[in-house]
């Protein structure tokens, strides 16, 4: 290990976040607040840059040399095109248990597993959504192992904890709180770094995520824990894991507050993003036009999907949408309430949300994606939007690709076009979590108490007219500096007052040199993989 790596002071800010820190602050700097802090930031948000344990690092290096395990840099999760994926990856199954696929936690990747150049995507028609703007629609169920892209959150939040010798795998259980496919890509990550995992999440989600969780788990009975109610029972799950963490054998990588989940996204979701509008802008101008990325949505979950807009923002002039479910409008209106948009969360707001910017918040009905979800993968409904409503069968046929999360994300769009009066040259990018595959136990319970199990191509006009013929600019905030106080205001409730974050550091991301500051860590982190790899090849 390179001694600049571990003689590096424990504060793990940049200058920037320091200066935030100071303006921000208004309490004095005492040593115990300095102490507070520094342990909040390393433990709870995950911000170390220095060796923290060096016996857990050498436990790590010996378990990992043992079990032939290698990390992909965050660099190279970026760039895939930049490491040999034959040699890296060989015959390893996407689907399997293989420490292989951790150089497939990208999204560069087919669905058989093989790399792309380019990542696969799909240019919704206004015959689909009824408006002029583009809507891109990137695929996350190419990820290996859980067909979800959840899978690089969780690679983003343990690599860090491995090789700043926090995490030992010798010792430590990983907890991976999740309304589903977080806890899942973290079953899969920490399984495959040879290290026990545990899932914690609603009962009421999806029977496929707990069926894939069956598989996954060496001890579901014990490794699997089933918290009260359903997506918008995050409350629950954090009280799980304050339960759980008083084992100092248990190690809790919450997504809504590891920031590595943010800055991992950030760079290897930002970039493959931006390239897949640039691949698009380009197939334009060979038509003679030009084409603009306005807006970006995604709904908010855990908040690390939605840090590649902070990147699009950046690079293109893109407006951030922050999207969730009307049932439960925390963003829009403070609200609370339950609903079936499994895989975006609520009723808080996540510590690694980047509030102060976020352009503009909109919320959209579980009826919608349920009956959408019906409509989208039912014969009957898919053979309405052919020849009824002129969607090219290529376009229909890539449906099957999109969950809930992905059907609210593009009704956010439409309605994100309408409100920004949007035309034909300003495209809207957003992404499609998962697939279709992992709601089939959603769908029947839809189908059976809307429509008798059985729908009808009347049914399916119902639902196109009802869904995607009529949206409106309802439930919508063009965001004013006022709104963004607001909700970010919101979430002192949860990180404060019950999760114990200091004071200081939840005021210091009010400032945006707060989150840039952040991005340093993403190199430091790389330089300490590098080290790592090495000492493991010995």
């Amino acid at each position: 290990m390179r001694p600049d790596l571990i003689a590096r002071g424990n504060w793990g800010c940049s200058e920037r976040l320091r200066a935030a820190f100071d303006r921000m602050s208004t309490v004095t700097a005492t040593a115990d607040v300095v102490d507070t802090t520094n342990s909040a930031l390393e433990n709870q948000f995950g911000l170390a840059d220095r060796i923290v344990d060096e016996a857990a690092l050498a436990n790590s290096v010996q378990r990992f040399r043992e079990q032939g395990i290698t990390l992909p840099t965050f660099a190279q999760l970026e760039d895939p095109s930049s490491f040999d994926h034959v040699a890296k990856v060989g015959d390893a199954d996407v689907h399997g248990p293989d420490a292989r696929n951790l150089w497939r936690v990208h999204w560069y990747n087919d669905l058989a597993g093989n790399r792309v150049s380019v990542p696969d995507h799909i240019v919704l028609p206004s015959s689909l959504t009824g408006v002029e703007s583009p809507i891109i629609v990137v695929f996350g169920d190419r990820f290996p192992m859980i067909t979800a892209h959840k899978v690089l959150a969780a690679y983003s939040c343990l690599a860090p904890r491995i090789v700043t010798g926090q995490f030992d795998p010798t010792y430590h259980r990983a907890i991976w709180p999740s309304t589903g496919n977080y806890a899942r890509g973290g079953i899969a990550i920490s399984r495959i770094m040879a290290s026990r995992g545990v899932a914690i999440l609603p009962e009421g989600m999806s029977q496929e995520r707990f069926d894939w969780l069956d598989e996954w788990c060496a001890n579901p009975a014990e490794d699997v824990i089933r918290t009260h109610g359903t997506e918008s029972n995050v409350k629950e799950i954090y009280d799980a894991c304050n339960q759980l963490a008083l084992d100092p054998g248990n190690f809790v990588l919450n997504q809504f507050s590891e920031f590595g989940n943010h800055v991992g996204h950030y760079r290897v979701t930002g970039r493959a993003f931006g390239h897949v509008f640039d691949t698009v802008r380009e197939q334009f101008q060979q038509e003679g036009r030009d084409l603009s990325l306005a807006a970006f949505t995604s709904a908010t979950g855990s908040a690390g999907t939605i840090a590649a807009g902070d990147r699009l923002k950046e690079e293109y002039g893109t407006k951030i949408v922050a999207v969730e479910a009307l049932e439960c409008p925390t963003m829009l209106e403070n609200g609370f309430g339950e609903h079936n948009i499994q895989g975006i969360g609520d009723k808080h707001i996540p510590l690694i949300h980047n509030i102060t910017n976020t352009d503009v918040v909109v919320a959209i009905s579980d009826k919608s994606t349920d009956e959408l979800d019906v409509l989208f993968n039912s014969e009957a409904g898919r053979q309405y939007l052919v020849q009824v409503k002129g969607v090219p069968a290529d376009v229909v046929a890539t449906l099957e690709h999109f969950g809930f999360s992905a059907i609210c994300n593009v009704l956010a769009a439409i309605k994100t076009a309408k409100l920004l009066d949007l035309g034909p040259d300003q495209a809207i990018l957003t992404v499609a979590t998962d697939g279709a595959a992992l709601y089939p136990s959603s769908r029947a319970k839809t189908l059976a108490t809307r429509y008798g199990n059985e729908f009808t191509t009347t049914d399916a006009a119902e639902v196109f007219g009802e869904h995607l013929g009529s949206v409106d600019t309802d439930n919508m905030i063009d965001c004013t500096e006022a709104d963004r106080r607001r909700i970010f205001n919101l979430g002192y409730y949860t990180w404060v007052e019950q999760q114990g974050t200091p004071f200081e550091l939840f005021e210091a991301r009010r400032d945006q040199s707060f989150w840039k500051g952040l991005r340093r860590y993403v190199d430091v982190w790389d330089d300490m993989i590098v080290d790592f790899n090495a000492r493991v090849a010995g």
